[in-house]
């Protein structure tokens, strides 16, 4: 969610102007319980920055849960000395958060928010009669004005995060979701410890802190764990899903992008580089995603033990790096200068390395060792996906292709001019042409140069027609010496002068033989009659449209003279 510019001076602008002269009344209004225990001083504020460095991060969203530590603080020492070290504890989860330049405003946005919920709930506790020192152990009505305070605090931070996200960040989705059940809940499980640790504190001195902030610990790294556990289960479903969906994809093209796009949406990926091993040693890149948008690079390649694609694909092994630093002394310099965290994984088919995916993001420490395990689980779907694609394609061409000479066959040309005839009934297309063209005297050909340099003559000519057709229309072998062009949103003008074109072409430049039966390069001048129909004019079905461009060709054509262009026509 970004912030504008204008948005962070404001924010900064306000932390300057209130913050310090806030703590500087507070300090006058309502000064600290401290008579020179600096030791004591020392040992709260240590565990407030362990307490700090322990965030929960549920759903990206890192879970403070200082509280407890700010409760017993504040009743021990009083409002001031809550206040900054509150703040302390701010620019520490900061830090350890590790977030970037652009983000810095977060920084005073916070130390704001937390200013404000620290003075307010203060401010309520003393106004309700509420006093702050070592002598309300007994006083059970104190006890009562603290949970008060307690709750007073955790609401009105919990409206500033609101506040935040609905006119700061502009987020439309509701606030009111997972993290926050967990985090209200931890919340009022852990205050408790605010007010244990108060009481022990008063009771045993420091060794109340050591006492208290064990167990906590312990129940931090349990809920980290716990919650960790669960990210990787959530991971793991959704790999399988992915997996699932890749299968279902029969292009290769279109498993690529849905495997990039995946991951995306999983983790923070802003660059991410697909890479195919071409020989024994070399590796190139096929693909590369930069901010979700492809570029192509031509003749990137890379060597075996190269580079960190190279080296993963040398060790078979994937690898993790969290800042620029770790990698730079390995990059080959495909990796654009504000990439800082890096995610490297084998792409492995039959315990064979056959690729390599790099993904790259712009914060330091984006990616976890789980979502390593979890990147190379989604490679070995891929893998996969991308074989029975290709399979799937290489079958699907050769159904669909003439062996010799790559253009479509007659199959393919059928299911063509249905659909194209489909989009003329539907007043999709105005018209629709096609062209049929036969070479003349083929047999003498065969018989004089052999079948092998008939073959090259339809392989030439095949890609003659393919140049000069080009976007224009679909070329198929229709059979033996026979080729149909078919032509949507052509009349029948526009076909005749492209069919001419065509006749001239094959009439005007001689044909090459490589393998002719004299065992030399020979030129052969052939030439071809071609038939011209057009729909609606000529044929209100596809059937009829190829037998009236059928009969043009011989009656029009063949008949005529040959190496001539005729269209049809109904007299």
């Amino acid at each position: 969610m970004a912030v504008h510019p204008r948005m962070k001076k404001a924010i900064f602008l306000v932390w300057l102007l209130f913050v310090p002269a806030g703590m500087w009344f507070t300090f006058q209004t309502f000064p600290p319980h401290f008579s020179g225990e600096w030791l004591d001083l020392i040992a709260f504020l240590t565990l407030t920055s362990v307490v700090a460095f322990m965030p929960m991060v549920i759903n990206n969203t890192p879970i403070f849960l200082i509280q407890w530590v700010s409760l017993a603080t504040f009743l021990s020492f009083g409002l001031f000395i809550e206040m900054v070290f509150a703040q302390a504890a701010v620019i520490l989860l900061l830090l350890k958060l590790r977030i970037r330049k652009e983000q810095y405003f977060r920084i005073p946005l916070n130390l704001i928010m937390f200013f404000l919920v620290s003075l307010v709930s203060g401010v309520v506790y003393y106004s309700l009669g509420g006093k702050t020192g070592p002598s309300l152990i007994n006083d059970t009505n104190a006890i009562w004005l603290a949970a008060i305070y307690a709750l007073v605090n955790y609401f009105l931070n919990q409206v500033i995060i609101s506040f935040y996200l609905f006119f700061i960040y502009k987020r439309k989705e509701s606030y009111f979701g997972k993290d926050f059940i967990v985090e209200t809940i931890t919340t009022f499980i852990t205050l408790p410890l605010g007010f244990v640790l108060y009481m022990s504190y008063n009771q045993l001195g420091l060794l109340a802190l050591l006492i208290v902030a064990v167990p906590f610990a312990s129940l931090s790294i349990i809920f980290k764990l716990y919650y960790s556990s669960q990210k990787i289960n959530e991971y793991l479903q959704k790999a399988a899903e992915i997996g699932h969906q890749m299968a279902e994809r029969l292009e290769v093209d279109g498993v690529i992008d849905l495997f990039i796009q995946k991951l995306s949406e999983m983790l923070p990926v802003d660059y991410a580089y697909i890479f195919d091993v071409i020989s024994e040693d070399e590796l190139q890149l096929v693909r590369r995603i930069q901010c979700g948008t492809g570029i192509t690079i031509e003749n990137a390649k890379i060597k075996n033990n190269q580079g960190i694609s190279g080296n993963v694909w040398k060790k078979q092994k994937g690898c993790l790096y969290h800042s620029k630093k770790d990698w730079k002394p390995y990059s080959k310099g495909y990796l654009p200068d504000d990439a800082e965290s890096v995610l490297a994984v084998p792409i492995v088919r039959n315990k064979k390395v056959i690729g390599v995916l790099l993904l790259a993001s712009k914060q330091k420490r984006a990616y976890e060792k789980s979502q390593l395990m979890i990147v190379d689980i989604l490679c070995s779907y891929f893998a996969v996906a991308i074989e029975n694609a290709k399979h799937y394609e290489v079958t699907k061409t050769q159904s669909e292709r003439c062996a010799l000479t790559n253009l479509y066959n007659y199959r393919y040309f059928e299911k063509i001019l249905t659909e194209e005839f489909d989009k003329l009934f539907h007043f999709e297309r105005k018209v629709l042409s096609l062209i049929i063209l036969d070479i003349d005297h083929f047999k003498s050909v065969n018989d004089t140069y052999g079948h092998q340099s008939g073959n090259e003559i339809l392989c030439e000519l095949a890609a003659r027609l393919s140049n000069i057709v080009g976007s224009r229309g679909t070329v198929a072998r229709y059979g033996g010496e026979e080729f149909v062009v078919l032509l949507p949103e052509a009349d029948k003008e526009e076909a005749y002068q492209l069919a001419e074109m065509i006749r001239q072409s094959i009439a005007n430049w001689p044909f090459i033989l490589q393998q002719s039966l004299e065992l030399k390069k020979q030129q052969v001048k052939i030439t071809a009659s071609i038939g011209v129909a057009t729909a609606p004019e000529d044929a209100e079905d596809p059937f009829a449209l190829v037998r009236h461009a059928d009969r043009a060709l011989y009656v029009g054509a063949k008949r005529a003279g040959r190496n001539r262009v005729a269209e049809y026509s109904s007299c």
